[in-house]
């Protein structure tokens, strides 16, 4: 993994001084850097930034004509009695926004009369409207369906609801569709500006914006104030990973207020018991956004991923009554035990296939497995990306019969999840190979998708290639990014109250990483959590303590999802948050990565080990330096002037294994050799290959075997390579495609015979094979042509990294 330390601007003195306007109990600088460095860089931006009372939200109808349709629409519905349905999502956004529309619509419509709601199952539907849904609401009399958090691309399934005389409003956040929809009223913000204050809005926030329109526009109707909505908004928000900036960090701001406020109160008095009784059983007083984040948010998702059905989710965060709230909470809770028991199981078989992948030459990791539940592919992959710096599609082939006739069967399909890394676009990426897809949706951070199980081979191969060319060399790497650089002594209070001005953090303004230097680890322990019940769940959280010279004090700190033999002995450099424990009311760090801080020099040292002589004629360097060149003074090449040798490598290598072991070997020659002059380095020396296009080295194997096969002449094995100039592994998925033309190859001493026969040539699995061994091709060649331009610093990051 890279590690990064952003570049630090000192900010000047004026503006360092009015952040510490906000600070008394410190001087302010780590905070200033922080916010100069994000882009808040005068007294006005600072002001709206950190007091929302500073900050102007933008009306609702910014969203121009479209807001206009939707309320005249939403009024003639009032006028006419008619019923409405609101279709939401099964992810906390989608949920919280039905819930906002439930509440906020319910002052103008009868709830469960007039007004009613519709949540897809996760598991056995797909994100946005579908035709069976739309059927049921037709005939529950629904003339109107505003949707929340999905629609924008239903284009099919709101022709369908228009012919049965029902209309569509839709709300939503995701990607637009090339046309407008036929429908009512369309309100998304990536209509607007991306500079726009609400381009930023989820699928809660809109729906607010909805909501808060119709109250001004028929502002003696309702009876509850629009505020009391913000809470619910809040969660949404941050749960969603969207960027808080503009008006989503105003909401975000004005709700988190609104949760802590409620959650102050009386079980008995408060205006919302089921979120109160959530807060309780996850340790929780919602006064931080990492209370929705690490609480609310993942609780709220727990019941789609493990039930399927969440609608209940809607009256868990919406109804008044205590005794049915806490019964809510208590399901949820025990969906959300389950799913991390689920998720950890998972990690460990995703893990394991991961050993089967050679890094080095996959852009995109797709992996699939019959046993994997798909409500959990997407925490999973999430948590793969970001360790392995790439894409990553994580596919269940669940349920899927192998056996018995399928003659009257539908196709098996594949679903799962996807998610993105750095600046990837995920959704385009997925988009691009719609033709092998038979459903997907999402955003460029994650997707869904589902397709033919048989299209998993050439969907990996094509979303890799696809990938690779857009990098156009650019190799991906897992990358962590620090913040400032602090020490044991600067943790605490202070530090956490300075810091504390940058939040709500999200994307765009993420909660700051702190680099400490030099620091070891003691008293550490771990356990499998408990669910509420007391019952041990399978996933584990390591607790320590964390010192370095700075102080005689220990810190507290905790790291989910490791046990404690993963911390390193002795010293070490890590990044990690600085926050507050409710429950334990307690300051502590959450570790992010670890090393130890000798890796450093490790680096360093490897990196004088490595001479780059690829695409040189190095027995020219090496000659020009026994001449006494220029050069001949450059350690680089200092075979016979210090008594060291070169080992050079002179083919290319596959993997970065390959190089790995040329490494290991020459750290071995050094640790043996008696001084210093007798080190041994490694001279990479290979050339950039001149490729022949796959497909005219399918031609040229299909025409070596019509010709031995007519001439009867034996051929080895090696003799086919060279000729070829391909691996082995692309060479027997060759001989495979050969088969299906009606060649066969055996073996006779240690050559090859290939003999024909005519056959009735299956042309789909004849194409199918063919095109697996032109994606070898490919793969062969791409990391030819990668190992002869990847830059020297790159060769000495990879090798030392594992």
């Amino acid at each position: 993994m890279q590690w990064i330390l952003s570049a630090t601007e000192q900010p000047p003195e004026w503006f360092i001084q009015a952040v510490k306007q906000h600070t008394p109990a410190s001087n302010g600088l780590y905070a200033a850097q922080l916010l100069w460095q994000r882009g808040i860089k005068n007294d006005k931006q600072l002001a709206a930034f950190i007091n929302h009372k500073s900050y102007q939200p933008a009306s609702p109808f910014e969203f121009g004509q479209e807001m206009h349709l939707a309320v005249t629409r939403l009024k003639q519905a009032r006028s006419a009695n008619e019923k409405i349905a609101i279709w939401g999502d099964f992810d906390a956004d989608g949920i919280t926004a039905t819930a906002v529309l439930w509440d906020g619509l319910g002052e103008f419509f009868a709830q469960n009369t007039q007004l009613t709601y519709y949540i897809p199952n996760r598991l056995t539907e797909s994100h946005g409207l579908n035709n069976q849904g739309i059927d049921n609401l037709k005939k529950q009399g629904c003339k109107l369906i505003v949707t929340c958090d999905t629609g924008s691309t239903n284009i099919n399934e709101i022709i369908y609801a228009k012919q049965l005389g029902i209309d569509v409003i839709v709300t939503d956040h995701h990607t637009l569709p090339a046309e407008r929809p036929s429908v009512s009223a369309i309100i998304n913000p990536r209509y607007l500006s991306s500079e726009h204050q609400l381009f930023h809005l989820s699928g809660v926030a809109v729906a607010y914006k909805l909501v808060e329109a119709l109250y001004q526009s028929l502002p003696d109707v309702p009876q509850n104030p629009l505020e009391d909505l913000l809470d619910l908004v809040a969660v949404g928000l941050i749960a969603d990973l969207v960027q808080l900036s503009g008006d989503c960090r105003y909401l975000a701001q004005l709700g988190i207020q609104r949760l802590q406020a409620d959650f102050q109160q009386p079980a008995t008095a408060r205006r919302r018991p089921g979120v109160g009784r959530l807060l309780e059983l996850c340790q929780k007083s919602g006064d931080r956004p990492t209370d929705i984040s690490f609480g609310l948010g993942p609780r709220i998702n727990a019941v789609s991923r493990i039930q399927g059905d969440a609608s209940f989710c809607v009256e868990l965060l919406t109804s008044r009554d205590a005794k049915l709230c806490n019964q809510l909470a208590e399901v949820t809770e025990l969906a959300n035990a389950r799913r991390k028991s689920l998720q950890k199981d998972v990690q460990k078989q995703v893990a394991q296939k991961l050993t089967q992948l050679d890094l080095s030459t996959t852009s995109v990791i797709v992996l699939e497995d019959a046993q994997w539940p798909a409500g959990v592919l997407g925490l999973v992959a999430g948590q793969v990306a970001q360790e392995t710096g790439r894409p990553t599609i994580l596919l269940s082939t669940e349920g899927i019969e192998t056996e018995g006739d399928k003659e009257n069967s539908p196709p098996p399909l594949a679903r799962g999840s996807a998610r993105s890394v750095n600046s990837v676009d995920l959704y385009q990426l997925v988009k691009d190979q719609a033709h092998l897809l038979h459903r997907f949706g999402g955003h460029p951070f994650a997707a869904g998708l589902s397709l033919l199980v048989e299209n998993i081979p050439l969907f990996t191969a094509a979303i890799n290639q696809q990938l690779r060319q857009s990098l156009g060399g650019t190799t991906l790497s897992p990358t962590v990014q620090a913040d400032l650089v602090v020490t044991v002594a600067d943790l605490g209070k202070e530090l956490f109250l300075e810091l504390k001005l940058l939040e709500p953090c999200g994307m765009g303004n993420p909660v700051p990483k702190l680099l400490i230097q030099n620091c070891w680890f003691g008293n550490a322990w771990n356990r499998n959590q408990q669910d509420w019940q007391g019952k041990k769940v399978q996933y584990i959280k390591t607790e320590f303590e964390i010192r370095d010279d700075s102080s005689r004090s220990a810190f507290p700190g905790i790291w989910w999802g490791h046990y404690k033999d993963e911390l390193p002995i002795g010293r070490c450099d890590c990044i990690a948050e600085l926050d507050y424990n409710t429950f334990k009311k307690r300051y502590e760090i959450r570790l992010i990565a670890v090393r130890p801080a000798a890796n450093t020099e490790l680096k360093t040292q490897n990196s004088e080990l490595i001479i780059d002589w690829r695409n040189q004629e190095y027995s020219k360097l090496s000659t020009q330096r026994e001449a006494g060149s220029p050069e001949a003074d450059a350690p680089n090449f200092s075979q016979r002037a210090i008594g060291n040798s070169t080992l050079i490598i002179e083919e290319c290598p596959t993997s970065w294994d390959d190089l790995r072991a040329w490494l290991r070997r020459c750290l071995a020659t050094n640790r043996s050799a008696s001084t210093q002059y007798n080190r041994q380095q490694l001279a990479i020396a290979w050339s950039k290959p001149n490729l022949q296009p796959p497909s005219q080295i399918w031609l040229t194997l299909v025409g070596v075997a019509k010709y031995l096969s007519r001439t009867n002449q034996l051929v080895t094995r090696v003799q086919l390579l060279e000729k070829l100039g391909i691996g082995n592994q692309s060479l027997l998925l060759g001989f495979k495609a050969l088969k299906y033309l009606g060649f066969t190859v055996k073996r006779q001493d240690r050559c090859l015979q290939i003999s024909w026969c005519e056959i009735d040539i299956t042309q789909n699995v004849a194409d199918a094979a063919i095109e697996q061994f032109l994606a070898a091709v490919r793969e062969e060649q791409f990391q030819q042509q990668y190992f002869a331009e990847v830059p020297l610093s790159t060769i000495v990051a990879m090798i030392n990294s594992q």
